[in-house]
């Protein structure tokens, strides 16, 4: 019974539970919010952020923090057309060498991290402003569009009636989930979250994990949903469970918001309120 009672007020339960909550209300509000093709669509969104908040997730648990990520989403987004080769017509050359980039740079903050010994808040930041300064000069401040196919199949195909950004999310899902609680890497990443010299003294390999980390955090790229979903930003604590749930939670309120015509003012307030609302919530749940 006490087992029971702790699993529906873990603030992930929680979260799922207000995500069904805002979809029940809005859908008797508002016609058509939770219509079947609305819902799959909000899905479908929070699949792109959950993909992203995968690897930064790793690195929260770690009690690290990774700047970098939106800086690495939009350079490998206008990257991807320029190293595309014209001669492949599968993209998936383009697709490799785009996600090796992101690995690297991830792996590079990871690098700098461990034999620098610069504050992640700190060398992350410096990585986000370096990828801003190099998407000026490569696009100029233009658009670039991609005509990859790989790209194309991957954002607009549907497999058995499944848009395939939604099964992609279920394999990182999958691997992630497999990674962080079935493997000696994830059981390094939580010890090195709850104490990094401890961690070191029981023999986890703390600089190969956290290069390893902040590598990954570079090839899945993200950051919105994962304080919001539960992982403690005091490390060694959460899974990516909460990331699942605070990805569908931040779209259905950004959708709630957007179809009721909120304006930008009380949006930006309403959406500092929830994450509040939130890490109270885990902060409550830490002194219990």
């Amino acid at each position: 019974m006490i087992a029971l009672r702790r699993t529906v007020l873990h603030r992930v339960t929680l979260t799922f539970i207000l995500v069904v909550v805002v979809w029940v209300v809005a859908g008797q509000a508002l016609p058509g919010f939770a219509s079947f093709g609305h819902l799959r669509y909000m899905v479908e969104l929070a699949s792109i952020m959950g993909i992203a908040a995968a690897g930064q997730t790793l690195v929260v648990i770690g009690a690290g923090i990774d700047l970098s990520v939106a800086g690495v989403i939009t350079f490998t987004a206008i990257i991807m057309p320029l190293v595309s080769p014209a001669w492949d017509n599968s993209g998936l050359i383009g697709v490799a060498i785009t996600l090796a980039m992101a690995l690297a740079v991830g792996g590079l903050n990871g690098l700098g991290i461990v034999f620098l010994r610069v504050h992640p808040l700190i060398l992350t930041l410096a990585t986000a402003t370096i990828l801003q300064g190099m998407l000026l000069l490569i696009a100029g401040g233009s658009a670039i569009s991609t005509t990859n196919p790989a790209v194309i199949w991957l954002a607009n195909a549907r497999i058995l009636g499944v848009p395939t950004t939604i099964l992609t999310w279920l394999i990182v899902a999958a691997v992630v989930l497999v990674m962080l609680h079935r493997t000696v890497l994830g059981a390094w990443i939580y010890a090195m979250g709850i104490n990094d010299w401890a961690s070191r003294l029981s023999g986890a390999n703390v600089r190969a994990t956290t290069i390893a980390t902040y590598a990954l955090s570079g090839f899945f790229s993200g950051v919105a949903a994962v304080v919001i979903g539960g992982t403690s930003i005091l490390g060694g604590r959460g899974t990516y469970v909460g990331t699942i749930a605070g990805s569908l939670l931040l779209i259905t309120i950004t959708a709630l918001i957007t179809v009721v015509n909120t304006q930008p003012g009380w949006r930006s307030i309403l959406f500092g309120a929830l994450i509040l609302l939130l890490l109270l919530t885990a902060r409550e749940r830490q002194a219990a």
